[in-house]
Parts: structure tokens; C-alpha cells; sequence
């Protein structure tokens, strides 16, 4: 459970000047930049090329995709925008705050983290970047709870470009209101949510307390994580006035984690657009996306009658809207192109994830997937059907969706159309003829 007054570690407030200049690191001399990914010294381990201490702090690899994303969104800001003030409000053991500095090139980073046991090893990585720059401070750590620095930043009206919110659970709608009052506008807020049990539908009222939405079961759960992370944004900024939408969404299995990069702005989002529910058919598998005002009136298209609506499940309110900017996604795709991150002697799996973003960014395609063999009889009549199953695009198409498609999977590792280039909506395919 929340706590609504969370203990400070750290008694006295936020005030960078109290923060003294780190002895350099007890590690003997490392370089920043080596070529092995494993070290022989434990906890020592190089993350594109930075070397960096875990220590006792919690750290996955399995996240570095998702800090790849954050580090070329910050790039990109630094870029547009000629400088970058980074908040990195739970840093754990600082590789985060270390890749803003080193690649995106950020001018100040504040490394927060509330476990001040972690402070030896924040100021072990963060050394390797001068922390003077003439009389400007490149990088401070504090250790205070997230709430309380967001909150403390705002007060003193030090606002921020970017801010990283990795938290646990679905506790980043805790922090969500803090961050956005801290943040400048048109800055970039990454958020976390790592509450699988939400997303699946099997804590309706713990979704609904922490982002607002009652979620229910529905196939695509990894799909309904970001939404609903995202549906709780824009909740908690309308209330501020301001205005999110999603430059891009990422999912994870480890965890599992749901990652989104948040763009914000005055203003809020025009009546029934993009913040609704979705409605799911277990009879038919069709998706389709339900305004406030069609409440109590909706049917899907395999049945006619309102009456008849045992079939269908309905999750929200959350973010109906497109999941990507195809053309930030284009933009983040360029830049690793430049750093040497994509392509042929880079590897395949960060290139991959950008540009299946890409695809899908469309905003004309519906939510979630359906598995060709898994069309019912009612759609195609059954002879059509089996005549489509032996065609060999079909088959092929089918075999690799049932590769990459067990559960619990991401809508990031499912084609949006099936192999024979029907439409995602099968409402109409019963007129296609062979």
C-alpha cells in the first residue's frame, strides 16, 4: 500500500551546494570506454562501452534497451533544443545518470536515489565525468524519496528537460503529478510501470486506484500495460492543465516492464479523443475502441443485439491513441544509425524494435492481434477457410506468428496483418471470395 507521508532518508531539503565534491573513485584508474562486456572485478560490468560498479544496488541487463531508448530521446532533445537538464529521480546504482552525461550529452544531471547506502557507488560511476565544468556542476547526487526531490525542484522553480522515473510496481502514478510540475515545457518524461498482475485484468481495483482504469482479461495484456501507464499520465496532467501524448512505448518481458516516453505541454487533450476504453469480443476476437457516450450501447459486429453482450469485455478509461510518433521513432532511428547502434556489425535486436515501432505507429491500425487459425467459422465459411489455410504465404505466416507469439507477448513482436494481407478487422472478410 501507498503511504501518503513517505519517510525521507535523507531529513534535510534538497539544496545542491549542500552536496560535496566526491573524492575520486576507490576503483584503480578505469576507463570509461573498453571493448569486453565482462570485467573481472565482480559487480564490474560495461554497458556500450561505459564501464560502471553495481555493488549492492539493483540492476538488470535486461534493461539496457529500454536505457538505449532514454539515452537517444535525450540526444534528440539536446539536439532540438541546444541543452538538457536531466532528473534521474531513482538512478539505483547511476549507470542511467552516467549514459545521459557521456552520450546524450546532458549539461546537468541530478542522481537521486532514496537508498543512501547506494551513495558510494553513484559517486564511483558518476567521477568518471568531471563534476566541475568552470563554476557550472555537471552532475549532483542527493538521496531523497522521489517525491520529495521532484517536489522540492519544483518549490524552488528548478525545472528540468527530461525526467526518469524508473520505478516499481505501478507506484509511478505516485510520482506522475510531482514530475510534471517539476518539468518544462515541451520536456520528456520516462516513465515505468512493472505491474503485469494490472495489465492482465487480475487486480481491476488496483488498476483503477493507480492509473484510473478497471481492467479486465483481454489477450493482449503487454498492449493494455502501456495503454492504461499512459492513460494514468494523461489523467494526472488534465488535472495540471497540461497535455501528454507517447513518442514511443516499449515492452519487456523481465519483470515484466512497460516503458513510455511521455512529451508535455500546455493544455488538454480535446473531448473524446485518444482516452476511452476498448472493448473485446471472446466470441470473435474483434477489438474495437468505445467513447464515454456509446456506454450501454455497444454490441460487437458478430451480433447485432445490445442484449446479447455476454461475449464482451470492456477495460478502461485508458490511452486509446497511437502507441508511437513515427516521426520521432524515424528520428531515433537516424541518430542510431550515426552512433553505429544499427546495422550489420551492431546487431539486429535494437534496429528491429525501432522500426517494428515504426510500423507500428500507424495510427489506422486497431488494437491488439488475432491469430489466423484462430478465426472462427462464423468469419469465413468453413471451406473458405480451410482453402485459405493451404495457401503457402498463409502457412508460412502462420508458422512464425505461432513462433513468436506465446503468451504473454508483446504487440511489439506481432505482424499487424496476417500473412494473406486481409484487414486486422475481420467484420468485412466474410465478403472476400476465393
Amino acid at each position: 500500500m501507498l503511504s501518503l507521508n513517505p519517510k525521507t532518508l535523507s531529513p534535510p531539503p534538497f539544496n545542491p551546494r549542500s552536496f560535496l565534491i566526491p573524492k575520486k573513485p576507490s576503483i584503480s584508474s578505469p576507463s570509461l570506454y573498453v571493448n569486453s562486456t565482462t570485467c573481472c572485478q565482480p559487480n564490474q560490468i560495461t554497458e556500450r562501452g561505459i564501464l560502471f560498479y553495481t555493488g549492492d544496488t539493483f540492476f538488470r541487463h535486461e534493461s539496457a534497451t529500454g536505457r538505449d531508448l532514454g539515452v537517444l530521446s535525450a540526444a534528440l532533445y539536446k539536439q532540438s533544443k541546444g541543452q538538457l537538464r536531466v532528473l534521474d529521480a531513482m538512478c539505483g546504482c547511476g549507470i542511467r545518470s552516467l549514459r545521459y552525461l557521456v552520450e546524450s550529452k546532458a549539461d546537468f544531471v541530478l542522481a537521486n536515489d532514496a537508498n543512501e547506502s547506494h551513495r558510494r557507488v553513484i559517486l564511483d560511476n558518476l567521477a568518471q565525468v568531471e563534476r566541475l565544468e568552470g563554476e557550472k556542476k555537471r552532475w549532483v547526487v542527493t538521496h531523497c524519496e522521489a517525491n520529495r526531490i521532484l517536489t522540492d525542484c519544483y518549490l524552488q522553480r528548478d525545472y528540468f528537460d527530461y525526467i526518469d522515473l524508473d520505478s516499481f510496481g505501478s507506484h509511478s502514478s505516485f510520482f506522475l503529478r510531482a514530475a510534471f510540475s517539476s518539468l518544462k515545457l515541451d520536456g520528456l518524461v520516462y516513465v515505468t510501470s512493472t505491474d503485469g498482475y494490472s495489465s492482465g485484468g487480475h487486480r481491476p481495483f488496483h488498476s483503477l486506484s493507480a492509473f484510473g482504469a478497471y481492467v479486465r482479461p483481454m489477450p493482449y495484456a503487454n498492449e493494455l500495460g502501456l495503454r492504461i501507464l499512459i492513460g494514468g499520465a494523461v489523467r494526472e496532467a488534465s488535472v495540471l492543465g497540461y497535455r501528454v501524448t507517447p513518442l514511443f512505448s516499449y515492452y519487456s518481458y523481465h519483470g515484466p516492464v512497460f516503458r513510455v516516453l511521455l512529451r508535455m505541454n500546455r493544455g488538454k487533450l480535446p473531448e473524446k479523443r485518444d482516452y476511452g476504453f476498448i472493448c473485446y469480443c471472446n466470441r470473435c476476437g474483434n477489438s474495437q475502441a468505445v467513447s464515454w457516450d456509446e456506454l450501454g450501447q455497444i454490441r460487437c459486429p458478430c451480433n447485432n443485439s445490445t442484449k446479447d453482450a455476454a461475449s464482451l469485455v470492456v477495460s478502461g478509461p485508458l490511452w486509446t491513441g497511437p502507441l508511437h510518433s513515427g516521426a520521432y521513432i524515424m528520428e531515433m532511428l537516424n541518430l542510431a544509425e550515426q552512433w553505429g547502434w544499427v546495422g550489420k556489425a551492431a546487431g539486429t535486436g535494437l534496429e528491429k524494435l525501432l522500426k517494428r515501432m515504426l510500423e507500428e505507429s500507424d495510427p489506422r491500425l486497431p488494437f491488439g492481434y488475432i491469430k489466423l487459425d484462430e478465426v472462427p467459422p462464423m468469419v469465413f465459411p468453413p471451406k473458405t477457410f480451410a482453402l485459405i489455410l493451404e495457401l503457402p504465404d498463409v502457412r508460412r505466416g502462420m508458422q512464425q506468428v505461432d513462433h513468436t507469439l506465446p503468451t504473454m507477448r508483446s504487440r511489439q513482436t506481432v505482424q499487424w496483418q496476417d500473412a494473406s494481407g486481409l484487414p486486422r478487422k475481420y467484420t468485412g472478410a466474410k465478403n472476400y471470395k476465393l
